[in-house]
């Protein structure tokens, strides 16, 4: 079952293609790892007269603030590199641990962090915006030429996902049946999203790429682009507080929005919402978990395990934490009562599983509804959602910003003092090689979301 936010983020990536091939002789675009990975951008001026009459308005302050960005900058570079170096350790280690970096997108799916539709654009928008308006407001503060800002998208192309999807489907069929080529493609069901699906899609995107290969943008951004010339010739300092604005400007509005949430938002949710259990908003894909084996359905809410109150998704995981693989529970939801036997975690065969997305519920009191209706506090409960939202994905983005990998704003603020005390020679091979081994480490954590190390386990 596809919910909602799914549908709308599938038909708003189908028109942005359409969008993106209608204007594509405007667009920059450069390609990497051939058609597997590109990065457009539609450059204009917006933005650019705000940017200087700030600058040239609060020029002092903007300064010192970008100053004091660099050393937060490099704090956060220490502390979330240190992050992920422990967390690919518990990995390889422990087998409850999970992923500490992945893609954040509008689509349930497995090693994805899924935000609903609409507050995934939205705060792609405000990230953004706030993102590249500090570059651009520090480089002016500097008297650095600001060329142009603009829209920007990074996506793949039909060949390159029809490609990826016909080798992953093709890798998993072949798994499934021990790699007998003749068991692997004896049948064939597209049907409930299926690995037969998936590779039919392939196939169909990469016929379509023979003809016409679209450029599908997967996450939209935004973008200034500085003067180069004019950046690499100001000092040290100066460039390094035009890189960390980025990041820090994110981790700063992270903060300011936790405060409107914890001052403001959540007294006010407190008061007119209460705990009503877990939903269950789909099933986990793959094969038939205890779930949906049951017959318990999407959109139920479970509200006890064996007797035990799971008004809370902790409850609930604490109950099953207590369970063990193929051991039966009676589960309660606001529909019936269902007995289940437990399945293994695919991602830790020691732990009890029922094989579906869990979603907190909860339920407007009696009192608030009697008195305002139902519009204001729902209305109230989707900002609280929203603010929550901008919250972790700032702060996430901005650290995640600030790894030390080429592009990224940390990987240009390092090469920086690299090059300045080994030389531009040796400054820029150590560079590469750091840069080289976050990559990596990157990629695993993505890989381990997917659960790809269970594929090859």
């Amino acid at each position: 079952m596809v919910d909602f936010q799914s549908v709308a983020a599938i038909i708003f990536i189908i028109i942005l293609t359409f969008i993106i091939y209608a204007k594509r002789k405007k667009l920059d675009t450069k390609h990497f790892l051939n058609d597997f990975f590109n990065f457009s951008m539609y450059k204009t001026t917006w933005g650019l007269r705000m940017m200087d009459s700030a600058a040239k308005r609060y020029r002092k302050l903007v300064i010192v603030i970008g100053y004091l960005g660099v050393v937060i900058g490099f704090l956060g570079m220490v502390f979330i590199g240190f992050l992920l170096v422990v967390n690919v350790f518990d990995l390889f280690t422990k087998p409850d641990a999970v992923a500490g970096a992945g893609l954040v997108l509008p689509i349930r799916a497995k090693g994805v962090f899924f935000v609903p539709f609409f507050y995934w654009i939205i705060s792609i928008f405000i990230i953004a915006v706030v993102h590249e308006f500090s570059h651009g407001l520090i480089a002016r503060a500097h008297n650095i030429k600001v060329k142009s800002s603009g829209l920007a998208f990074v996506g793949s192309s039909f060949k390159g996902i029809g490609l990826s999807l016909i080798i992953f489907s093709m890798f998993i069929k072949l798994k499934a049946s021990n790699f007998d080529l003749i068991a692997a493609f004896s049948s064939f069901e597209i049907l409930k999203f299926s690995t037969d699906f998936w590779l039919t899609v392939g196939i169909v995107l990469f016929l379509i790429s023979a003809y016409k290969n679209f450029f599908v943008p997967i996450i939209p951004a935004a973008f200034v682009e500085p003067d180069e010339k004019s950046l690499i010739k100001q000092p040290y300092k100066q460039q390094l507080s035009v890189f960390a604005a980025g990041p820090f400007s994110n981790i700063i509005i992270a903060f300011l929005f936790l405060a409107v949430v914890s001052f403001a938002l959540n007294p006010l949710v407190d008061g007119i919402v209460q705990p009503n259990g877990v939903k269950i908003t789909n099933y986990v894909e793959g094969q038939k978990f205890p779930a949906e084996s049951a017959g318990i359905g999407i959109g139920e809410i479970i509200q006890q395990v064996d007797g035990i109150p799971t008004p809370y998704v902790k409850n609930l995981s604490d109950a099953l934490r207590e369970k063990k693989p193929g051991e039966t529970v009676k589960i309660k939801t606001d529909k019936s009562v269902y007995e289940i036997k437990l399945a293994k975690n695919p991602e830790n065969q020691s732990l009890a599983y029922i094989g579906a997305y869990l979603e907190q519920e909860t339920k407007i009191e009696d009192d608030v509804k009697a008195t305002y209706g139902e519009f204001l506090p729902n209305a109230l409960i989707w900002i609280y959602g929203l603010f929550i939202i901008l919250v972790i994905l700032n702060l996430g983005i901005g650290l995640f910003n600030l790894v030390p990998i080429g592009p990224l704003d940390g990987g240009r603020m390092l090469q920086l003092p690299l090059v300045r005390y080994f030389g531009k020679e040796k400054g820029n091979k150590i560079w590469y090689y750091i840069g080289m081994v976050f990559l990596i480490i990157i990629l695993i954590n993505i890989a381990s979301g997917f659960g790809l190390f269970n594929l090859f386990s």
